[in-house]
């Protein structure tokens, strides 16, 4: 190995640990003291899991943090669904019709997501459907279906088509060929979709707030009002979110993990 080789090497090496250290860093931190006993970073007086016995024995957060993880898998469950259908129809769509509805549904892709929310919020009051759980679940949905089309989008142009062919000349009817042949060839697309919906909604911000009814918390709105407002009991509680922030973290983490392994097990089954 030549010097010239070894340079680009080690600056490779370099600059990939760099945006490591950039992207999970924060979140180490965080997780660091999350185990501390103090409400305060920047010293750590040493191990606790006080933050985490107040996380599972505040009732106020247990409410809203369940809020936020019904919302999501509801909104996750809707938008794959209509996601999928969505992406299967625009698949076999004409060319030009194709080209029309895929862009239309990607519109709330490429758009400001406070256009979106606005846009929302103003056609609710022209209809006369004041916000609710309803409409929170709407305002979600429309973020996360163009997400769950991108997902399957690229899945049902790897498949075989000539399978879904072959089983409508052998008598199926066009749903149970979906049902039987595409689908079970597109479903790494419809999980990766669900996740990515999932993971959406429970971030999202902007549009839970002009969607979402009176006295309605999420994570997300909760943690914000936290830190620019503040009460008497955010004082107490906001400290635990660095728990619930790990937690959240390593689940993913351990889940990108299995998923991993298990396409890497598949991969090595298939050869």
């Amino acid at each position: 190995m030549n010097k010239h080789t070894l340079r680009n090497k080690c600056l490779k090496a370099f600059f990939i640990g760099l945006v490591l250290v950039i992207l999970y860093l924060p979140i180490l931190l965080l997780a660091i003291y999350s185990f501390d006993k103090t409400n305060m970073i920047g010293k750590f007086e040493g191990f606790s899991l006080t933050h985490y016995r107040a996380l599972f024995t505040d009732s106020k957060v247990l409410g809203m943090i369940g809020n936020t993880f019904l919302l999501a898998f509801l909104a996750a469950v809707l938008s794959t669904v209509l996601g999928t259908v969505g992406a299967i129809g625009m698949f076999y769509c004409k060319k030009r019709m194709k080209a029309v509805i895929h862009g239309v549904s990607q519109i709330p892709v490429i758009n400001a997501e406070i256009v979106t929310a606005l846009a929302l919020a103003v056609t609710f009051v022209l209809i006369g459907l004041k916000t609710s759980y309803f409409t929170l679940l709407i305002g979600h949905m429309v973020i996360c279906t163009p997400f769950v089309v991108l997902s399957v989008m690229p899945k049902l142009k790897q498949m075989d088509n000539s399978l879904y062919e072959a089983a409508l000349d052998l008598g199926a009817s066009p749903f149970k060929a979906i049902m039987k042949v595409v689908l079970p060839q597109i479903i790494p697309g419809v999980i990766s979709g669900f996740m990515l919906a999932v993971t959406l909604s429970l971030d999202d911000y902007i549009v839970t707030m002009y969607t979402r009814p009176a006295g309605f918390e999420t994570i997300s709105t909760y943690v914000y009002n936290a830190t620019t407002k503040g009460n008497a009991h955010t004082a107490v509680t906001l400290s635990s979110f660095w728990a619930l922030t790990t937690i959240i973290f390593v689940v993913i983490v351990l889940f990108v993990l299995i998923s991993n392994l298990s396409g890497l097990k598949k991969r090595r089954e298939d050869r």
